[in-house]
């Protein structure tokens, strides 16, 4: 009975998980460059392989399995819709690769969110206020331009006229594996991954759409909610079963 709230306790855990990793991916279902998130789970493995890889099996729980544990959450990084908007800085990246930015703390990030803009200094920067990285990955900055007279070519050229200004970088992960989402639109490499150029293209004067399709989305948060509430009235079921075995079964008459 105590096994059986344990493994409706943990199917708790990972449906709450779950549900979380959904309402994340539908709050940002308008949110330019954004990329779905998916709660990955994996088979609770039978306790003989756990403690014969420790060599302390234990006859009695040998052949006990079951439930699932939570496995690494998995960023989907398929291709959003792209659509025109006509700001001359706004840009989309067009098959492999991301923008190279500085966040807050200064650390080089990664981002397909191209609503670009230039700030008071000159500084071109996203919609969240990060800095943009140029080649090099030094942020680029122009100043005195107007906005307005700028465009962006295909390899990241921003040109006023003629003239090119600057030179958009643009980055994958030598690890795709190891991007990990931080917050704000943000993914940070992490393990041994670095970052290296990409040979996906800028389209200038669009912006690329999130990848979540809200109807499957809602989908999964009603199966997942479903889920969440059968593990809990399992919880409860065997509680008040255990309750009866203790306070009545096992009395002396």
């Amino acid at each position: 009975m105590i096994y059986g709230l344990y493994l409706s306790a943990t199917g708790m855990v990972t449906n709450s998980h779950q549900q979380d990793v959904i309402a994340n991916n539908l709050a940002n279902s308008d949110t330019n460059g954004f990329k779905r998130s998916m709660a990955m789970l994996e088979a609770r493995r039978v306790e003989a392989q756990v403690t014969r890889a420790r060599g302390d099996a234990n006859p009695l729980l040998d052949n006990l399995g079951g439930g699932q544990l939570l496995a690494p959450t998995y960023v989907d990084f398929t291709q959003g819709p792209i659509e025109q908007t006509g700001n001359p800085l706004d840009t989309a990246m067009s098959g492999e690769g991301f923008l190279a930015v500085k966040d807050g703390q200064g650390e080089d990030r990664l981002t397909r969110a191209g609503a670009l803009m230039l700030d008071r200094e000159g500084r071109l920067i996203t919609a969240q206020g990060h800095q943009v990285l140029d080649r090099n990955r030094q942020p680029i900055v122009m100043e005195n331009v107007p906005q307005r007279e700028l465009s962006i070519g295909s390899h990241g050229e921003i040109r006023r006229g003629q003239e090119t200004l600057a030179n958009i970088g643009l980055f994958e992960s030598s690890d795709p594996k190891n991007l990990r989402p931080v917050g704000e639109n943000l993914l940070a490499l992490t393990g041994d991954a670095r970052m290296i150029p990409a040979r996906g293209q800028l389209l200038g004067g669009m912006l690329e759409q999130s990848n979540v399709d809200p109807a499957t989305e809602l989908t999964r948060l009603m199966e997942t909610q479903r889920l969440l509430e059968a593990n809990a009235n399992m919880i409860k079921y065997q509680d008040t079963t255990l309750s009866k075995l203790v306070n009545e079964v096992g009395k002396i008459g």
